[in-house]
């Protein structure tokens, strides 16, 4: 099973001396370490299942969340069976099974309230959201505060050091004016050919040595520290358990990896990131209060606020971070959560205000000001660019999942920080030559959206004067290129080359890596070259009648940098397939509020043209590769399959295993649990009659047992076993009955063998649930589970016909043991 495999090959909880002797891929977490094998014939290998080999001995989880019991499930007479209803690593909650037990501690809260006066703790219970939150938002702007200024900083190191305050960066210490290079500090010059080759070797050491320290980290201490974590949080937020993924470990080496995997100039960035950091806080944080700890959903709608919190502060776009929780990474997301996330993402952007990393007195990254308009013919160029995003984002999805999926098969992809040292080194061999891949990205995107002025020096302002033909600085853009212009153009195109090939091989590697910024300096590029093509287009032919109506001679016209800010939204677009939240991120980002119209163009325009050639985004398309059980609510279902196609035993299967209501005993039990590895147990009244009575879950039966011998006198193993309200009638010389009514869902959720997959695929989506019957005039036929879902549609994709389960004669007793009936599909009556 996949949680057996995971264990014994050192995937549990405080084995670090397994992780650090891994050396494949697969043992430093390629995703999450966890592949779903769609090809299984059994039933039981579920991802979303406690399941275990068959005879192995059952293993309770003591780790953190540990949830009890739903108490509608439970007899409220008795006392209820500790540890029931808890989740192994790599399952799926039981979203109904949670909703439940949060109404009876709600009401428990109130009734306690009422009789006892006990204001105290039901204030403490009611605010213990607003709590975790805020602790939440505080926690996630300081750490990306000191992210942002310490990964500033040891970019900087790669060229010089500021002597006189060691902990400047390269703009507090004013570099124009007191650069002090490797060469200069080491050679003691700082021109010449030695000067120029010493500053080379620096900046390829401090790259490598950065890159090297991130993966040794990563490998060592925290698997779960690497990638973008966009995907594994879509998949958590979904119900899917990963212990560990959200931890303390986790949280402190991906903070400080993060700045080193900067720091090194991969081709990455650490906005992505950023999401996964504030969700380990979320979590972290929700073991402070029972209502959240003990309840794997509600826990979720702190780590959906938490979402928000990360991208407020990766962008400062509070508004954006709460629609890209909502848009992008959320699975259930009610009006409260709505609230929670608002101000989480205030709470968070108010602390990374108050840091004030970018010394900007602002809390965007790239605040701009244009000081002219857009016109209508420009929407041509901007929907232009949403092609190009909507084709780049197509490009990179297919060839990045490609590249991963050789990783996996691969022999490379078994020495992961061989991978990173030779990327890291390619990357800066080819950036240090060109200033644009020199230079930190998100510094790049700043220069690229910044209009120029009378203050800009960059190379990409450097126009013709009218007034005597030289270069000048002028207030008025909308002159004749010069020399600068050109070579800067000329410099661009190269470095989007290389900005677009080392993406591809960078995104996935056992580092921290964030997709937003790198794909938005591909787009900033691709706009700021089209930007200045229209510019000067404009200039030299001012009478053609797109631009003749606004473009006058001698006065201001197109804006370049506005085309840089669209290009980077499209292509951002292109790979993720956001909308809304990312228009309202990069004009939160930009401070550009007067151009949404065109940012809206260019990011509709990018997702029609890579949904033309795919509608996964490159979080889904990871998502899918790691084999998550993830049922995406954008993926429309559109066949007319039934229930009884998908449903599970088929024809070739084992026989589905049931209990009878009151007619085993605790051996036999046993053995139902040591000869299966089903995730649970459908109850019917008898071997006669197949009507469903209820649902028990195989690790709630394990637990119960042991629990009754340890606390019970009498319990044997020809004890009689019953699901009943009351005991049945035994001999008197019988022994002592167990009565496991208390663990047995009485209303476990049920379609019919004629119900279309559309509707249950919905009723999956909606529901979150883990598991259906599938039941005939009542009587039980058999079940479908997530991964059968997710096999079904996995099929269906590669246009192959699922197996239909041929009508059979009703079943027969004949050579099966009194405790299993196999049950096939019927003929319908």
């Amino acid at each position: 099973m996949e949680s057996e495999q995971l264990y014994n090959r050192g995937y549990c909880r405080n084995s670090y001396n397994s992780i650090a002797s891994a050396s494949s891929d697969e043992e430093l977490l390629d995703g999450a370490g966890i592949v779903m094998d769609f090809h299984t014939t059994e039933d039981d290998n579920l991802l979303d299942g406690d399941a275990t080999s068959p005879g192995s001995n059952y293993v309770m989880s003591n780790g953190g969340g540990v949830a009890s019991s739903s108490t509608h499930l439970l007899d409220f007479l008795e006392e209820p069976i500790p540890g029931v209803g808890t989740y192994d690593d790599f399952h799926t909650i039981d979203w109904v099974r949670e909703k439940c037990k949060d109404r009876e501690r709600h009401r428990k809260v109130i009734k306690r309230k009422s009789r006892h006066g006990e204001f105290t703790k039901s204030l403490y219970d009611a605010w213990s959201g607003w709590l975790v939150v805020t602790l939440t938002g505080l926690a996630s702007g300081a750490l990306a505060g000191l992210i942002d200024i310490a990964a500033d900083w040891m970019n900087d190191i790669k060229e010089g050091v500021c002597l006189s305050a060691m902990w400047f960066n390269h703009e507090q210490c004013c570099w124009t004016s007191n650069e002090t290079t490797w060469a200069e500090l080491i050679l003691g010059q700082a021109e010449g050919p030695g000067s120029y080759i010493m500053n080379y070797f620096m900046y390829i050491y401090w790259a490598l040595s950065f890159a090297f320290l991130a993966v040794c980290l990563v490998k060592v201490f925290a698997p779960y520290a690497c990638g973008s974590g966009i995907p594994e949080i879509k998949t958590i937020l979904s119900g899917f358990i990963i212990r560990g993924y959200l931890g303390k470990w986790t949280l402190m080496i991906k903070t400080i990896t993060l700045v080193l995997a900067v720091a090194s100039g991969l081709s990455l960035g650490k906005e992505g990131p950023l999401v996964h950091v504030a969700c380990c806080c979320g979590n972290i944080f929700s073991y402070l209060f029972p209502k959240y700890s003990k309840n794997e959903a509600k826990k979720r709608e702190v780590l959906s606020a938490a979402s928000a919190a990360g991208v407020s502060v990766a962008f400062g776009a509070p508004i954006g971070g709460v629609l890209f929780s909502l848009e992008e990474v959320s699975y259930y997301f009610p009006l409260k959560t709505l609230w929670r996330s608002f101000f989480a993402a205030l709470v968070a952007a108010f602390v990374l205000r108050s840091i004030n990393p970018f010394g900007n007195s602002r809390l965007v990254l790239f605040y701009v000001e244009y000081h002219t308009p857009w016109y209508l013919f420009e929407l041509l160029p901007f929907i232009l660019l949403g092609v190009f995003g909507g084709l780049w984002g197509a490009f990179f999805i297919r060839a990045n999942i490609a590249w991963c999926r050789r990783r996996k098969s691969t022999r490379f992809g078994k020495y992961p920080v061989l991978e990173v040292i030779l990327v890291a080194a390619i990357t800066a061999v080819v950036a240090f030559p060109n200033p644009y891949t020199r230079q930190n990205t998100s510094e790049l995107i700043k220069e690229l959206f910044t209009d120029c002025g009378p203050l800009e020096s960059s190379q990409l302002c450097q126009y013709r004067s009218q007034m005597n033909g030289s270069k000048a600085f002028s207030d008025n853009p909308n002159h004749p290129a010069g020399p600068g212009v050109y070579a800067a153009i000329w410099q661009l195109c190269l470095a989007l080359i290389f900005k677009i090939i080392m993406t591809i091989f960078t995104f996935g590697l056992k580092v921290p890596s964030g997709l937003f910024i790198p794909s938005m300096a591909i787009g900033a590029i691709a706009g700021r070259i089209v930007g200045i093509a229209v510019e000067q287009l404009a200039y030299y032919h001012h009478d053609w009648f797109l631009f003749k109506e606004w473009c006058e001679v001698g006065a201001d016209c197109i804006t370049p940098g506005l085309y840089a800010m669209v290009g980077a939204a499209a292509c951002l677009g292109g790979v993720t397939r956001m909308t809304v939240s990312l228009v309202v991120i990069v004009f939160e980002l930009t401070g550009g509020l007067e151009y949404i119209v065109p940012l809206m163009a260019a990011v509709m325009t990018s997702k029609w043209v890579g949904d033309a050639f795919g509608r996964e985004g490159i979080y889904e398309s990871h998502i899918r590769l790691n084999g998550y059980p993830f049922l995406d609510a954008k993926e429309e279902f559109t066949h007319t399959t039934l229930a009884r196609e998908v449903m599970r035993p088929r024809r070739s299967d084992p026989p589905l295993a049931v209990l009878t209501q009151d007619d085993l005993t605790v051996e036999e039990l046993q053995s139902v649990i040591n000869e299966t590895s089903y995730n649970g147990f459908p109850v019917i009244v008898s071997k006669e009659s197949q009507r469903l009575v209820g649902f028990a879950l195989r690790r709630d039966i394990t637990i119960a047992i042991e629990n009754a011998r340890r606390k019970q006198e009498g319990i044997l193993l020809n004890s009689r076993v019953y699901f009943t309200q009351h005991a049945p009638t035994l001999p008197a010389d019988s022994p002592r009955p167990l009565k496991l009514r208390s663990i047995l869902d009485m209303s476990p959720f049920t379609v019919t063998d004629h119900t279309p997959m559309e509707i249950v695929v919905d009723i999956f989506r909606k529901l979150g649930l883990r598991q259906c019957l599938v039941t005939h005039n009542g009587n039980v036929l058999g079940i479908i589970t997530k991964k059968n879902i997710l096999e079904h549609l996995e099929e269906l994709k590669h246009h192959t016909p699922p197996l239909v389960t041929s009508p059979a004669p009703p079943p027969s007793t004949h050579n099966t043991s009194p405790h299993t009936l196999p049950l096939r599909l019927r003929p319908s009556v």
